[in-house]
């Protein structure tokens, strides 16, 4: 454990962060989810619809600095691939 204040406050503000990062990436993981399960059912309409609210809870994480852009891009690009599919 640490004895100084300011290695105090880091661990602290640490555990702040990491909360709140995985709040985050746990909100985009649902949103990717519904998505997934759009695209199972077959239904194009559904699955447009939940890729533009999935697109842009990735987009919030991104400017956040939860997620590097590449990795957000590639998210992005994996899920409309995949709703463009549908025919």
């Amino acid at each position: 454990m640490a004895n100084i204040k300011s290695a105090k406050k880091r661990i602290d503000v640490i555990k702040t962060r990491t909360d709140r990062n995985k709040a985050i990436k746990s909100r985009v993981k649902t949103y990717i989810k519904k998505v997934d399960a759009a695209i199972a059912a077959g239904d194009k309409a559904a699955a447009q619809a939940a890729l533009l609210d999935a697109t842009s809870e990735i987009d919030k994480a991104t400017s956040k600095g939860v997620f590097h852009k590449n990795t957000a891009s590639r998210k992005v690009s994996r899920l409309t691939l995949a709703v463009n599919k549908l025919a």
